[in-house]
């Protein structure tokens, strides 16, 4: 066979193996191919490529009896795209696509057995992620780090009187020679935390989400004396302004849900680095949020806890040497109590968090645990790994925080106490490490022991929402946010019960997935699929639904 010149498409029809699970792809030298995407369904599994805004459907069971002398690569142009339920007839790839298909590896036009006792490859492209590893660039930022030089950054912060936002003016108030504040943006519900933090920072804009409090807050700063920030502005737009105004060289991404998506894009394409505390950017905003990281060349770090720790222990790490990763989870409010319990909580119960202070939405996300699948998505457009690669444990000190696998089986994990400011302290200071007093050193002797436990999916089923949305790709993770939101307000408002949150979500992405689902979305796509899924969301929780352990639950967590 004539060799394949560099970059051309080809087709390769897959062969010769007995498929029962999964299929992988490695792709290599490809930016615009996201990983091979893998379901069973009815008895025979499906795969769908994704190559650009091209999107091939091939039906697996097709090629189980195909022999290997059939495996040849075809010149021409690429298919037609086809609809996500047609079937195709071979596999559109482009030059340095790797398949592994069950226990065969094929590239090109050779096909060769590996060892059955070998763990099947998985999607491991850290520099395709959204966080600096495994790039030369990352790498040289932390070179650059071990010159003596002295560095002060400008913050904008998105959601100042939050846990978040307060938390990290405690930094800022900690280390003024290396932080300064330029501007503010919060929802408007504590106006006079508000304008005490603009009196002690003195923000050159102060942006107000809900239009009606800006007279309110313009009146506690008159009561106190304080003069009007030069800027002030209020309304969606307002935040957004705030995100990209002046001189600022990190954005902190506070604001709780979906809210932070369009701010975060924003702050991205006025080139400042993001510090990312809201998670739901990337959930639901991957697709596009993670290009745009690399078009506009900025740096995107991690400011929760989980990914901090992640990010903490891949630093210089170079790409391809991560196998797996493990998020660990507190449990929540409810990991003690018996599954037959969790139909009658309250609200009060599920705010009663063991180990961490935070607010209610959060609270509520880790006592349903969908903070975890969440973060699972988040891992993945963070660190370009792929599902099958993340995993969850019950660790109920939440002293680590969570840990990486390496290809040598070496594990590396952080550890800290229970305190959102080092993260956030990581995120702003990255590459760089500062001492700040006022951190608590951990202590392992008063810790004394660390246990582990594997989550129990009937007790926590959104766990498996979240895999499922994160498999499914495009505008699903978007439905699977918003739907949780909606569920998780009604339910703080006593007006939807604990199990409905679950049965609300999965029934919302069920009819998103028959409706108008989309695998490359644009950014109004996927504004438009949170519209779509917070009204959706209502209309299911009216009906007051029960969630029924694995009765609807079609992909799950091998």
């Amino acid at each position: 066979m004539r060799p394949r010149p560099s970059g051309s498409p080809c087709f390769a029809a897959i062969a010769h193996a007995r498929i029962r699970t999964h299929a992988y792809a490695l792709l290599q030298n490809t930016v615009h191919c996201s990983a091979l995407r893998c379901c069973t369904e009815a008895g025979y599994q499906h795969t769908l490529l994704v190559h650009g805004k091209r999107c091939f459907h091939i039906e697996l069971n097709q090629y189980m009896n195909a022999k290997p002398e059939q495996l040849q690569a075809r010149g021409g142009a690429l298919l037609t795209p086809r609809s996500s339920t047609a079937p195709g007839a071979f596999l559109a790839a482009s030059a340095g696509v790797r398949l592994l298909v069950g226990g065969w590896t094929t590239r090109g036009a050779t096909c060769r057995q590996r060892s059955a006792r070998r763990t099947p490859a998985r999607w491991v492209c850290m520099d395709q992620g959204a966080a600096p590893v495994g790039t030369r660039k990352s790498i040289q930022a932390l070179e650059n780090a071990l010159q003596p030089t002295a560095f002060h950054r400008r913050v904008t912060i998105l959601g100042s009187t939050g846990s978040i936002g307060t938390q990290t003016l405690d930094i800022v108030r900690s280390c003024p020679d290396k932080f300064s504040v330029v501007a503010l943006a919060a929802n408007g519900s504590n106006v006079e935390l508000l304008a005490e933090q603009t009196h002690e920072f003195s923000p050159e804009l102060v942006a107000i989400r809900d239009t009606a409090r800006l007279e309110t807050y313009r009146e506690a700063l008159r009561q106190r004396g304080v003069p009007e920030p030069p800027h002030i502005v209020a309304g969606e737009d307002g935040v957004v302004e705030c995100a990209r105004y002046g001189d600022a060289d990190v954005v902190v991404t506070g604001l709780v849900g979906c809210a932070g998506l369009l701010p975060t894009v924003a702050a991205i394409k006025a080139r400042k680095d993001i510090a990312l505390a809201n998670k739901e950017t990337l959930i639901a905003g991957g697709p596009v949020v993670v290009p745009l990281v690399h078009e506009y060349g900025i740096h995107l770090t991690p400011a929760d806890s989980e990914h901090s720790a992640l990010f903490q222990c891949l630093q210089g790490a170079p790409d391809g040497a991560l196998r797996r990763i493990i998020l660990t989870a507190s449990g929540g409010a409810f990991r003690d109590w018996d599954v037959s319990r969790l139909a009658h909580v309250t609200a009060a119960d599920a705010l009663k968090h063991p180990n961490w202070n935070m607010g209610p939405k959060i609270t509520c996300d880790s006592a349903t645990l969908m903070n975890k699948g969440l973060e699972v998505i988040e891992a993945h457009f963070l660190f370009g790994i792929d599902y099958d690669a993340i995993e969850i444990v019950i660790h109920p000190q939440s002293i680590i925080h969570s840990a990486v696998e390496f290809q040598d089986t070496s594990v590396l994990a952080q550890l800290g106490w229970p305190d959102m400011r080092l993260p956030l302290l990581y995120a702003l200071s990255w590459p760089h490490r500062l001492r700040i007093e006022a951190f608590r050193p951990l202590d392992l002797v008063q810790v004394g022991s660390l246990t582990f436990r594997a989550p129990d999916h009937d007790k926590y089923p959104c766990m498996l929402l979240a895999y499922a949305a994160g498999r499914r790709g495009g505008t699903m993770p978007a439905v699977l946010n918003a739907a949780n939101e909606v569920a998780v307000e009604l339910f703080l408002r006593n007006e939807l019960d604990f199990m409905g949150i679950p049965a609300v979500i999965e029934r919302t992405m069920q009819r998103h997935d028959t409706s108008d689902w989309k695998q490359t979305p644009t950014l109004d796509d996927l504004v438009a699929a949170d519209a779509w899924a917070r009204r959706t969301a209502r209309e299911e929780a009216a009906k007051r639904p029960i969630y029924s352990a694995g009765a609807n639950l079609e992909t799950q967590k091998t």
